[in-house]
């Protein structure tokens, strides 16, 4: 398949099918390729384009969520996140699932969560490179598209439950990124000024970090190790 037949469109995908053969397209591009393919600039590292690699991810396979609390493919139920993996095919960092809701959350259900429905069908693309190496020069690797199997959704669903019950009780401060065997609550934001309301120990609103919550490595090792025979 030539580069330019590719992305003639840059149109969504219409099937799982042809997202999935768009993703496979891709294995073995640099991002360096794939960027100036779509005329998108490279930027130097990542310290102030943390989102750089996934946005540019997005635009390939035309995904149309941006930053939005649906799936990246919100037709075909597929979430879409790129992981940084290095030579053994070890996840670099956690995986950012959403952020959490850290009011008005009595009666919230897993089903109904943005945590449940984002890890409902993901598309994986790992990206092969440590951060030493420049961002253009990275490797985009094989896609791997992933439902939890019953144990691992058990496992999600058990964390996030237990999570969300610390929080609803205003033990929000008590929360740490070693809770959770699979899932993780940690804080998400761009300064320390960037403060939202949360439920304090008393009952009471407090101000707080927003938080995030993130798939620990263990889990996304496991899970690229099983599909890729690692």
């Amino acid at each position: 398949m030539s580069h330019h037949t590719f992305f003639q469109s840059m149109s969504r995908p219409a099937n799982l099918v042809e997202l999935l053969a768009r993703a496979e397209g891709l294995a073995g591009w640099s991002l360096r390729e794939l960027a100036e393919h779509l005329g998108v600039a490279v930027p130097e590292n990542l310290r102030r384009d943390k989102g750089w690699i996934g946005q540019l991810l997005e635009l390939a396979l035309g995904a149309s969520a941006g930053s939005k609390p649906e799936q990246d493919f919100p037709e075909l139920g597929v979430e879409l996140k790129t992981i940084p993996i290095d030579r053994q095919g070890k996840p670099l960092e956690t995986t950012f699932i959403s952020v959490a809701p850290l009011m008005g959350i009595s009666g919230l259900r897993w089903e109904d969560s943005n945590v449940c429905n984002k890890l409902s069908c993901v598309l994986w693309i790992p990206i092969l490179g440590e951060r030493s190496i420049a961002p253009g020069e990275r490797m985009i690797g094989q896609p791997l598209l992933w439902r939890p199997s019953a144990q691992e959704a058990t496992l999600l669903r058990q964390d996030w439950e237990e999570i969300m019950e610390l929080i609803s009780l205003g033990q929000i401060q008590t929360i740490n990124a070693r809770l959770g065997q699979v899932l993780q609550l940690r804080p998400k934001a761009a300064n320390s000024k960037a403060l939202t309301q949360a439920i304090g120990p008393n009952g009471d609103i407090i101000m707080t970090l927003p938080r995030g919550f993130y798939l620990k490595i263990d889990f996304t090792r496991a899970l690229l190790a099983q599909h890729f025979m690692l």
